[in-house]
């Protein structure tokens, strides 16, 4: 949370209240690994005042070049969130009045962001690259394309930011094995969040990565742990002055992120699912889609909330602490089912056997790897 809250407060200072909503779990991780280089100092942390979101308390929030970076990077990819969205006429985007609206924010963004990156020796350019080939690889791709040809931009975007986290903690010998795990960070959420949404994207028409390349189940498993493990191989590279957090975040949390969208609780593999070869390539959200729902008629997800619908629910999130506190929430974007980050919070310890792995999850995250926490 002093990480989130840290790049929160690093938007709102540099980029204007506006800029907050594009506070994300993923960009905070980029402040997480800076720190986790650097070792928690006094000069890295400060008091925040009160804030709503976190029910009117203070805490103690990360600041620095690594919230900075964090910033930059989360303003950039929402900007090209936002042109997306527009591109595709999603809700009320579709109506030329918003549309000029979000075109300027998003323009805003992407030069605040590229600004931000500037600043901390971070070249931005290489994230706008990579969206602007994710369309292109995305309009190419057909049945029988490699599934990381289509992953590849996301791959090569979370490496250099990554990467980068090394250069601004003056660990540059940790740049390689940190993109490393960059490149497979950024795989393994675009294939999750591929897995996740194939079911609503067969039903709605949208486009999937899955779908549209024909990669089965099985091999996009296959590929998540094989991502996973490369993950951990590639931190154990890292040297890392306090390295607990980026463990638990990393490998841990990652690694129940897959059991979660795959359907499992060990490395098996989830059944199946019948998706015949499409018959046609069909832009990403492009309307009359011939697949039909090979769910056997099982009630669709909802659909996803626009760019400005899912800001105010995520606001409403916070404020009501259901991000923390909630078994389980809806996510304001995707409305897919989320769980609370303390919703596993049942264990009665008084804490001390958790200090060592920053969780409290105190027989798992203490037995279930061989990292000596």
């Amino acid at each position: 949370m002093a990480h989130l809250c840290g790049l929160c407060l690093a938007l709102r200072r540099d980029h204007g209240q506006l800029a907050r909503v594009v506070t994300n779990y993923d960009g905070h991780l980029i402040s997480v690994l800076t720190e986790a280089q650097t070792g928690r100092t006094a000069r890295g942390r400060r008091t925040a005042g009160p804030c709503a979101l976190r029910g009117m308390r203070t805490a103690s929030v990360a600041r620095g070049e690594g919230a900075r970076l964090a910033a930059a990077v989360s303003l950039v990819l929402a900007a090209a969130k936002v042109r997306d969205h527009v591109a595709d006429r999603d809700g009320l985007l579709a109506r030329r009045p918003m549309a000029v609206a979000a075109r300027r924010v998003a323009a805003g963004w992407g030069r605040a962001g590229a600004h931000s990156g500037a600043a901390v020796g971070f070249d931005t350019g290489v994230l706008v690259d990579a969206v602007d080939r994710q369309l292109g690889l995305e309009t190419l791709a057909g049945y029988g394309t490699p599934i990381l040809t289509v992953t590849e931009p996301t791959e090569t975007a979370t490496a250099a930011a990554f990467a980068h986290t090394a250069v601004l903690a003056g660990r540059p010998g940790n740049a390689t094995a940190l993109a490393e795990a960059g490149r497979l960070f950024g795989r393994l959420a675009h294939l999750l969040d591929a897995v996740e949404d194939q079911e609503a994207d067969a039903a709605s028409g949208a486009w999937n990565p899955l779908t549209a390349t024909g990669t089965s189940r099985t091999e996009a498993r296959r590929l998540a742990d094989d991502a996973l493990h490369g993950i951990r191989l590639a931190l154990r590279e890292a040297e890392f002055a306090h390295g607990r957090l980026v463990h638990l975040l990393l490998v841990h949390e990652l690694e129940r992120s897959v059991d979660r969208a795959f359907g499992t609780r060990a490395c098996g593999h989830a059944p199946e699912a019948s998706f015949g070869p499409p018959p046609g390539h069909h832009a990403p959200n492009a309307p009359g889609h011939p697949y039909g729902n090979p769910f056997g008629g099982q009630p669709p997800r909802p659909d996803k909330r626009g760019f400005w619908a899912g800001c105010a629910a995520a606001l409403g999130l916070c404020c009501t602490c259901k991000v923390c506190c909630a078994d389980e929430f809806e996510g304001p974007w995707s409305r897919k089912k989320r769980e609370g980050a303390c919703a596993n919070c049942d264990c009665d310890c008084d804490w001390s056997c958790c200090e060592a792995c920053e969780c409290c999850e105190c027989c798992e995250c203490c037995s279930c790897c061989d990292c000596g926490l």
